[in-house]
């Protein structure tokens, strides 16, 4: 994926958002001229609302920068308040010494059902209702276990020797620099060894057939924003035949000719089995939307995790110099067989490392915690607050605003690789107003959302970066900052605005 500004498209893309949003707008204006006597009101002891004159304007404004917006409303209505977005009612909690109260509240601020309408929606499969596929729901999530303990183990294994593959295939050769453009790198090499890892081997010529897997994934997931916020996919240009086209590499007679296909998917696999309504095209949606899980977000975080230690040679030298000493300790030698290796608890025991990714995290990661509202209630926080909440409205958090917080992050807007270490070791205590937060950093989301593939895309990504710093020395041949896109903003990890040249070669 090439990153050079916005291309045509995307501009076109881009006007389109603005132009259906303001379609809709107008669309709500005129309703409110006919029904004025309908519009909402603030009910007593319900958050201060956020009406504006057009209904859908704030979707906009959120859309072009949402932590200015929300700060703006915070200033002028406190640190709970209520505004429409696209049609839907949502409450937004600026303080995160507050955000313990939402997460624990499962019965009556529920995000299943949410999340399930978008994917089903998005990546072209049924609504998993529990009337038609009774526990089908459960029976998926049980096998996410298979992402921690034992099964992480064996998953970060995978890995690992999925980018020793990738490594020794792409620089055995290499002897001098070579050029290229980070983020596409960064893409590349991910996207297959995640592939490999969890979807297993192609039986002939496998660097061909995912590169071109990668390359619809490109397009898919360029467009998948706009998807998310319910343009039709018929306005999306080629997008549906693409969608089509990466749902049909998951269908059983493929599936059934790789190698080493990976545990987890094969549990998933024999649970959509189970269920006969379902055609192989609903079940190989299923598995492309997985696959859109466990990379969509993971290749941005690498990118800007690698960009940010380019950038900063004295945290690349920390972190090097932390790497080298456990390859020594562990009695490892860098061979020109890229065959280094790592445990998931020697991973860990990387501090800067994982503070670096951390740090990255906190400055990429825009990911937007929501929950519905299942009936009207009092939602109680700390100090003597309580607040009415309507059902079907969204209570929502917006992690990025405590990610800049200056009270919280002294200079946020600096990378700062040893920000979480502490002493030698994590740092896991930061504070607002004087008191511990509980919640200081989420990439992955909180409570029953978090996500569950956490702790293996932090190894993926920090396996990639060990064996970035120790088998290759890089800089940047583009003197240029790159900046967030916030076209993805509330989904996740943003992507870069451009990508930046660099070249690398092998350590002498």
């Amino acid at each position: 994926m090439l990153f050079s500004g916005f291309s045509g498209e995307e501009k076109a893309l881009q006007w389109l958002f603005s132009v259906y949003t303001l379609t809709l707008g107008a669309a709500a204006l005129l309703a409110y001229l006919c029904f004025s006597g309908s519009r909402r009101r603030r009910r007593a002891g319900e958050p201060p609302l956020e009406t504006g004159w057009i209904p859908y304007l704030g979707a906009l404004q959120f859309h072009k920068n949402p932590s200015n917006f929300l700060k703006s409303l915070q200033k002028k209505h406190g640190d709970i308040f209520t505004v429409q977005l696209l049609g839907k009612y949502m409450s937004f909690i600026m303080d995160p010494s507050q955000y313990q109260y939402v997460t624990k509240r499962g019965k009556q601020l529920d995000f299943t059902e949410f999340a399930g309408q978008m994917a089903s929606r998005t990546f072209d499969y049924p609504q998993m209702s529990e009337a038609k596929f009774p526990q089908l729901h459960d029976n998926m999530h049980k096998g996410y276990k298979i992402l921690q303990g034992e099964g992480l183990n064996e998953l970060t294994d995978s890995m690992m020797r999925n980018l020793q593959h990738i490594f020794k295939w792409k620089f055995s050769q290499a002897t001098d620099w070579r050029t290229g453009k980070l983020y596409e790198f960064c893409c590349s090499v991910m996207f297959e060894a995640s592939f490999m890892t969890l979807y297993g081997k192609e039986p002939t010529d496998g660097h061909k057939v995912i590169s071109e897997i990668r390359d619809k994934f490109s397009k898919f997931d360029a467009k998948f924003p706009y998807l998310f916020t319910s343009i039709p996919i018929a306005l999306l240009g080629a997008t549906k035949k693409t969608r089509e086209a990466l749902i049909h590499i998951f269908f059983p007679d493929i599936m059934s000719k790789r190698l080493t296909v990976s545990e987890v998917v094969q549990y998933r696999s024999s649970v959509l089995d189970k269920y006969e309504q379902l055609r192989d095209y609903d079940k190989a949606a299923h598995h492309f939307a997985f696959m859109w899980a466990s990379v969509g977000n993971t290749i941005p975080a690498t990118f800007w995790a690698m960009y940010y230690l380019v950038q900063h040679p004295e945290a690349l030298a920390v972190v090097r110099d932390e790497i080298d000493h456990l390859l020594k300790s562990t009695g490892q030698t860098r061979s020109p067989e890229y065959n280094i290796h790592f445990t998931k608890d020697q991973l860990d025991a990387l501090v800067y490392l994982d503070s670096a990714v951390h740090e990255s995290f906190r400055m990429s990661t825009a990911s937007m915690n929501i929950r519905v509202v299942q009936q009207d209630f009092l939602l109680k926080l700390e100090g003597n607050q309580e607040w009415s909440l309507r059902k079907g409205d969204m209570l929502a958090l917006f992690p990025p605003t405590l990610h800049n917080d200056p009270e919280v992050y002294s200079d946020p807007e600096v990378f700062q690789f040893d920000r979480f270490v502490e002493n030698g070791a994590k740092k896991t205590s930061f504070y607002k107003r004087g008191k511990k937060l509980k919640y200081y950093l989420m990439p992955f989301g909180s409570g029953v959302s978090k996500c569950p593939g956490r702790f293996f895309a932090v190894n993926e990504i920090k396996q990639f970066l060990a064996m970035m710093v120790t088998y290759l020395d890089m800089e940047f041949i583009e003197n240029k900052k790159v900046g967030l896109d916030n076209s993805r903003s509330g989904l996740g990890v943003l992507l870069p605005d451009s990508d930046i040249q660099f070249r690398c070669k092998p350590r002498r």
